[in-house]
């Protein structure tokens, strides 16, 4: 798994602390970003997440690359639906050479990793033969129809991908380029840092937080699952390990 963060809103804090002052002053908006020390910043940030006044931290937004993770991946995280995506095609693009993510639990059992890479490679010859037969028969059609043999082939083979990608699997890597405005990354945090979230999109929520802190501490100091900053909500679904949990991302 690769996570980078290709771009972000500059002045990240100040810009969220002078909407904040906004909200709760007189100054118009030639003074709002006047007299913003760092100290006043964190202030103001620190007082709307007392508060719970989240909608100024809507304003600043992080653009994340993402690499190495699965296709389950990408449906889990597409459900979080403010945020804008763009994922790598397997409609154009051909995926014979896909590289794969093996499931922990699998990684760790001898007879159902062999299982599982069996698996890959025989959705691999399947993919690639179909391909190529899908591949044929558009040419054909299209040269039967008089495109140019050269051009009737590069088309087939986009034709072909498009019906021969559904049998590859879950586990089939994918690439993102995701970007999501910081009120909408607490929410991401909580849901998907917790550990009942599945361990992948768990291991990405972590890595996202990593990065985020880097650039913005005061912002994200608080961020993770709800037993971060409060009592878990889980209930009997808790893990039970609140305080350990709570070090964790403390030291993150």
């Amino acid at each position: 798994m690769k996570v980078e963060i290709i771009a972000h809103t500059p002045d990240c804090e100040k810009i969220i602390a002078s909407a904040a002052k906004l909200c709760y002053s007189q100054t118009g908006i030639d003074g709002i970003m006047e007299g913003l020390t760092p100290e006043k910043t964190e202030k103001f940030i620190n007082m709307l997440v007392s508060l719970g006044h989240e909608s100024p931290f809507e304003h600043v937004s992080f653009t994340f690359g993402i690499e190495g993770v699965s296709r389950a991946v990408l449906a889990q995280i597409t459900r979080h639906r403010i945020a804008s995506f763009s994922v790598q095609s397997q409609r154009y693009v051909n995926k014979e050479s896909f590289t794969y993510i093996i499931p922990p639990e699998i990684e760790a059992l001898p007879e159902a990793k062999e299982v599982f890479l069996q698996a890959m490679e025989e959705d691999r010859a399947h993919y690639i033969r179909l391909a190529s037969l899908l591949k044929e028969k558009h040419t054909k059609t299209l040269v039967d129809g008089g495109m140019d043999p050269a051009a009737a082939e590069k088309a087939a083979e986009k034709m072909a991908f498009e019906d021969a990608r559904s049998v590859l699997p879950n586990a089939c890597d994918t690439k993102i380029v995701m970007t999501m405005n910081v009120r909408s990354l607490y929410n991401f945090f909580n849901l998907r840092c917790c550990s009942r979230a599945q361990w992948e999109i768990r291991a990405l929520a972590e890595e996202m937080l990593r990065k985020v802190k880097q650039v913005a501490p005061t912002l994200f100091k608080k961020a993770g699952p709800p037993c971060v900053s409060g009592p878990c909500p889980e209930g009997k679904m808790s893990c039970g390990k609140a305080q350990e949990i709570r070090e964790k991302y403390q030291n993150m």
